[in-house]
């Protein structure tokens, strides 16, 4: 169970460097693709570093006039 667990946290803490090589957290323009990019490339964790980027794209329905 503890090896689990720190295997985890280990997973994250690589996604989150992933995330913020990528300037995932810079800027205040947050937007679906862009929460949904850092999310899922957190996530993915090292699998981004033996070449998977992930990108989300997402489309918001936007009020009528």
């Amino acid at each position: 169970m503890r090896i689990g667990a720190a295997v985890l946290v280990v997973w994250l803490v690589i996604g989150v460097l992933a995330a913020v090589q990528r300037d995932y957290f810079s800027g205040s323009d947050a937007n679906c693709a862009k929460v949904g990019s850092t999310v899922l490339t957190i996530g993915a964790g090292p699998l981004n570093y033996v070449g998977l980027n992930p990108k989300i794209d997402c489309a918001v329905p936007q009020p009528s006039k």
